[in-house]
């Protein structure tokens, strides 16, 4: 039987053909055998062909009822969800019907026209699932907030999940998205989903101000502007990654179970372009202003890694976002530490021309110790980035002399059990580059004496910051004796300096010398009167500089007045008790009430000249009145002095 070597429906063709011969030819009766395969064989082609008949019917029926929609253009499930159920229903049915129609030679036109009718539907379906998608996404609107100021749709493994789509459509969403993938769209399905959910991130980003910049952009902005944007990115970055992530993660769960590509894909790009302006800071000029930023981005960005790994926790399809995101991070890190080391660079590099004005604090030592104690907010963070590259050649940026260099290693050993020990040596290490930058510095005033009140006044100004900050954590009690010892002798330097030159005309065995600034002579052989005169002369000199001097801290102010009094009172008391009835009141100009009240002048900033003509009232006074009042003013001032020398032991 060579004419049956065919295949498929030719055989049965074939097969029939030869058999409707046979019975034509054959006269004969059939064998009951013969009728009840004959009959076995009518049955079934009797049912082919009813089946056929119903598919048809069935067939025309459902393509009717989903091409019915392309005349309507009114969204199917804004008449509600039963309307769309019922759409669906019909798609379900032509999926039937196209895999009972499948392999069938004689149904092909209707199996073509079932495919052509199921490719109108799902164009439709994937138009009512961006329109529910888009008429239906919630504005996200925690980008300021913090994650305490919500009220969280859901919390999902500690996280909170807010609402992106309004709860009542997730259902309706869910069911179209089965019915694509289903049908074999799956891919038009998630392009739609991943389309629309980025645009919707972009336009959070955008309506946080959060602009698409390029690497470019971003290094050539002023100081001003990328302060403005990093401030942006700080908050923002927060918000995306701790709520709009794990909730745009929870909606595609919701939507199409365990497909992480979706996610990936819809939120990838707006990611990379959060995670290409924190790499353009990174490489950006090293300039310590910047360092405060830095060390924030980087912080958030630490804090934020196993976040980001679990959100991202496919190996293959996160992969590249946890890898750019650890490089960034890893920069921000390299960048905070070498910024710091610049800004130490900078204190030793800064160079004065003049001295600045009334030996006030410089605006160096304001600077550099407000900087240090803005840092203290990230003592963690920054010990751990210095602890991770600490070697001694850090110590020596810039070059420190040797003894610099030795204080630090004999104050903060390597192996020194306490906290924060890195970012304690650097610090150490930088306030003794400031205190050499201000003995330099110190030099540009032609007075010593002012050299000596410029020297107090940075020096107390560096040991109050650390006293009243969190810096005397970092510095330690040791630091600050020390420190509290040096201002203390600056103060004693300037009051021998100004003092013992004015106070030398009212030694009986010694010389007119003049004042601080060492001008004025004298001799052993003076009298009384040119004493008095030599006096006047050199205190009225002090008087007119030093008064245009600068101690701006109110207590230490009043304590150098406090001393100042105590040596020019006493010494002045016991020459005028002395020589008053020996010498005419002319050649006496000032009782001790007015030297204590011109006293109270110094150091306040603003130049002042006693004129000529600056007589006491003296004569008005009587002898006991004087010696009650002086020996009262010696008293306090005593007593001024005993509190002084407390409080420096303090």
């Amino acid at each position: 039987m060579g004419e049956f070597e065919v295949d498929g429906e030719e055989k049965l063709i074939v097969a029939a053909e030869y058999l409707v011969q046979e019975l034509r030819s054959n006269n004969k009766s059939l064998t009951r055998n013969a009728k009840k395969v004959l009959g076995s064989l009518l049955s079934e082609l009797s049912r082919v062909v009813v089946i056929s008949e119903e598919i048809e019917q069935r067939l025309s029926l459902v393509c009717e009822k989903i091409t019915a929609r392309e005349v309507d253009e009114t969204m199917i499930w804004d008449l509600g969800s039963d309307a769309g159920n019922e759409f669906l229903g019909a798609v379900k049915e032509l999926r039937g019907l196209i895999d009972r129609l499948d392999g069938t030679t004689e149904e092909e036109v209707s199996l073509r026209k079932a495919h052509d009718v199921l490719q109108t539907a799902m164009a439709r379906l994937e138009d009512e699932f961006k329109h529910l998608l888009v008429e239906h996404a919630v504005e996200a609107s925690f980008g300021a907030a913090s994650t305490e100021d919500l009220v969280p749709g859901r919390n999902s493994e500690d996280h909170i999940v807010v609402d992106l789509i309004r709860p009542e459509v997730i259902s309706d969403l869910k069911n179209i998205a089965d019915a694509m993938i289903a049908s074999g769209y799956d891919r038009e399905c998630i392009q739609v989903c991943t389309t629309v959910r980025k645009e919707a991130l972009d336009e959070f980003l955008y309506d946080h101000e959060v602009e698409k910049l390029s690497i470019e952009d971003v290094l050539k902005m002023d100081w001003a502007t990328l302060n403005t944007n990093i401030k942006k990115w700080v908050r923002v970055i927060r918000s995306v990654v701790q709520m709009y992530l794990v909730s745009e993660k929870s909606l595609n769960s919701r939507i199409f179970g365990e497909l992480n590509e979706i996610f990936v894909d819809t939120v990838k790009a707006p990611v990379m372009q959060l995670l290409n302006f924190g790499q353009a800071v990174s490489i950006g000029p090293r300039q310590p202003e910047k360092l405060l930023r830095i060390l924030e981005m980087y912080e958030l960005v630490s804090e934020l890694l196993p976040e980001i790994d679990s959100l991202f926790s496919d190996h293959h399809l996160g992969l590249s976002v946890r890898t750019e995101y650890r490089e960034v991070m890893r920069r921000l890190g390299d960048c905070a530490r070498a910024t710091f080391l610049e800004f130490k660079s900078a204190i030793a590099s800064d160079v004065s021309s003049h001295p600045f004005p009334g030996g006030a604090v410089h605006p160096l030592t304001n600077y550099v110790m407000n900087y240090l104690m803005a840092l203290t907010d990230f003592s963690q963070t920054l010990d751990s980035l210095l602890m991770e590259h600490e070697d001694g050649e850090d110590l020596a940026i810039p070059p420190s002399p040797p003894d610099v260099i030795n204080q630090v290693e004999e104050e903060f050993p390597y192996d020194s059990p306490e906290k924060f020990v890195a970012m304690k040596r650097h610090f150490y290490s930088i306030a003794s580059v400031l205190e050499a930058n201000l003995q330099v510095k110190s030099k540009l005033y032609r007075d010593v004496s002012l050299r000596h009140i410029f020297l107090l006044n940075n020096l107390h100004y560096m040991t109050r910051k650390v006293l009243n900050s969190e810096l005397k954590h970092i510095f330690g009690d040791r630091w600050n004796r020390k420190h509290t010892w040096k201002f203390q002798q600056q103060a004693t330097e300037y009051e021998r300096a100004t003092w013992l030159p004015v106070l030398s005309f009212l030694k009986e065995d010694g010389s007119g010398s003049g004042s601080g600034s060492g001008s004025g002579s004298g001799s052993r052989n003076l009298r009384p009167r040119e004493r008095f005169q030599g006096f006047n002369s050199a205190f009225e000199e002090v008087y007119k500089a030093q008064t245009g001097w600068l101690i701006s801290d109110e207590r230490l102010r009043e304590d150098v007045r406090t001393k100042a009094s105590m040596w020019v009172i006493q010494a002045y008391w016991t020459f005028y008790s002395r020589h008053k009835n020996s010498v005419s009141e002319r050649y006496i100009k000032y009782i001790t009430d007015d030297l204590e009240k011109l006293l109270l002048d110094l150091f306040a900033g603003s130049p002042k000249s006693l004129s000529n003509s600056y007589r006491s009232c003296l004569s008005s006074k009587t002898s006991g009145d004087q010696n009650q009042q002086y020996s009262l003013i010696i008293k306090a001032f005593t007593e001024k002095t005993q509190k002084l020398e407390s409080d420096f032991q303090r």
